[in-house]
């Protein structure tokens, strides 16, 4: 009775005390930007939510980018039962709002990138540390601002965290760029040339340099471009970067963070996934990468297949051989297809079974392979720990020698293709072709760049630096019969979602929509 009538009291205390609550006093429960950002482990926290806010969303690094990565160039094609994104990759948009995820999610990055750069200034904390934090998070600002530069070309440059009252404007794709210069120029000073030991992994100086390159080269200012290399290549970085002996152990997870890799998005397997289970604990929580169940083949095989990879690319590995006469190895290390073992389908391995055995012998489908896990296991979960590399030294070495052939050093050029093609197998460049000339050496380079970096997601950069979209979309359509919807002036860029239209006023739409 005495319990009864205490837990009848109590509520009611409860109740006339919130009843002289003052609900506009904060949360003191509730962090807030005047309450978290004191001290150097507020700061440490800060940055480490920047770098998780790359792969925890499904639409970011952990899924989504990698469609538009792969998918929209003409490697690939939507090719599963996700109806919406198989129109999106095929230039048959139905709603202005179909690219908002990823939109989405790269602008959620930026908040806490511009949390970090406005507030971490103000703390009392160990000055080195400090300036390495804000550095930092400037290079995935502008990692973040090149993705929406080359995707949805002007989009609002957001630089300090938002109040509900701010109504940015569009930036010009011009614009956007500058920034991201600025960003990766003031950083690079402040970065290490390496870590170790738990903080393997955070971005470097050679991660910048490597960005900055790419913003100079998607631009085509290919002088600037060349010098950002420079530390990379004839500099410093010269003796901390090289290529690994073996091709595909660039995309393994047993070689993360190796020599040849300059930045990768970091990957941790979610241990609440057991092995292979097909129940998804909640994308919001991975830690890992989802995308390799998107991109695997389909049943009997362990994925979904949302995503394929076009066979004329898989053909162009077959048009020269080796100096001993195999075929390209780099071409089993990209793609699973009937011909992944040279030796046909019988031969060909896929998770543990032969290809002939799960597909037949005519199956003529192909998948991306460097970030799928068949390495060392016989399925794929929703939960990924093998990291993209997405910056390689053997892509800097090809940039450098296309800068060097575009600002007419083409004789200089050779000796970094030729460090690529020898890696593989190949003859020298040097040999094979010698005393090309500008214009017959830049097509020979979109080639080696299209075999080194196949399915690695910067397929669809290239052609747009390279003017593909514009002069060469009759090919295009020949390799993709998706881009037969492409529409010049149009379908360059993405739509900017229509709800972020409806609820900003300085916003307009990209030319077309």
């Amino acid at each position: 009775m005495k319990k009864i009538l205490i837990s009848l009291i109590t509520p009611l205390i409860l109740i006339g005390l919130s009843c002289q609550r003052d609900f506009d006093e904060p949360n003191p429960d509730m962090l807030t930007t005047v309450s978290f950002w004191k001290d150097q482990q507020d700061a440490v926290k800060g940055i480490n939510a920047v770098y998780s806010s790359l792969n925890r969303s499904d639409s970011y690094y952990n899924r989504g980018m990698f469609f538009l990565y792969l998918l929209r160039s003409d490697e690939g094609f939507g090719s599963g039962g996700d109806i919406g994104l198989n129109n999106n990759m095929s230039f048959a948009f139905t709603s202005n709002n179909t690219s908002n995820g990823t939109w989405n999610a790269i602008f959620h990055a930026n908040f806490r990138a511009n949390q970090v750069i406005s507030y971490v200034p103000e703390i009392s904390m160990d000055e080195t540390l400090k300036k390495r934090i804000i550095a930092e998070a400037k290079f995935i600002r502008a990692l973040n601002y090149f993705n929406l530069a080359v995707f949805w070309g002007r989009p609002p440059l957001v630089l300090t965290p938002l109040s509900p009252t701010d109504y940015p404007p569009n930036a010009t794709q011009n614009e956007v760029f500058a920034q991201i210069e600025k960003d990766l120029t003031e950083a690079i000073p402040d970065l290490p040339i390496s870590y170790s030991g738990e903080e393997l992994g955070r971005v470097t100086r050679g991660g910048a340099y490597g960005l900055l390159a790419k913003t100079y080269v998607q631009q085509g200012k290919f002088n600037e471009a060349k010098l950002a290399m420079d530390w990379l290549v004839t500099g410093e970085g010269s003796s901390i970067y090289g290529l690994m002996d073996n091709y595909a152990d660039n995309f393994k997870k047993t070689s993360e963070n190796n020599r040849e890799s300059i930045y990768e998005i970091q990957y941790k397997e979610n241990p609440a996934e057991n092995g292979d289970d097909d129940t998804n604990p909640g994308i919001s929580l991975n830690t890992g990468s989802s995308v390799p169940k998107f991109l695997a083949p389909p049943n009997p095989g362990p994925g979904y297949a949302d995503g394929g990879a076009r066979r004329w690319i898989v053909s162009l590995f077959e048009q020269e051989r080796t100096a001993d006469d195999r075929r390209d190895p780099r071409a089993a290390a990209s793609f699973l297809y009937d011909q992944t073992d040279e030796r046909g389908p019988a031969f060909t391995m896929v998770y543990g079974q032969t290809w002939q055995a799960i597909y037949g012998g005519n199956d003529q489908r192909v998948w991306f392979r460097k970030l799928l896990n068949d390495h060392w296991k016989n399925g794929e979960s929703f939960s990924s720990p093998n990291n993209y590399r997405m910056i390689r030294y053997a892509d800097i070495l090809l940039l450098y020698a296309e800068c060097l052939n575009e600002i007419g050093q083409t004789q200089s050029a050779y000796p970094h293709v030729d460090r690529v093609r020898r890696r593989v197998g190949l003859r020298p460049l040097s040999v094979a072709r010698p005393a090309l000339d500008q214009a017959s050496f830049r097509e020979q380079i979109r080639q080696e760049r299209t075999l080194e970096l196949a399915g690695e997601g910067w397929r669809y950069f290239d052609l747009v630096r390279w003017g593909e979209l514009a002069n060469n979309l009759s090919v295009l359509r020949q390799r993709d019969p998706e881009f037969t919807n492409f529409v010049q002036g149009k379908h360059e860029w993405y739509p900017i979602p229509q709800s972020d239209i409806d609820n900003n006023p300085n916003l307009t739409q990209n030319p077309g929509y």
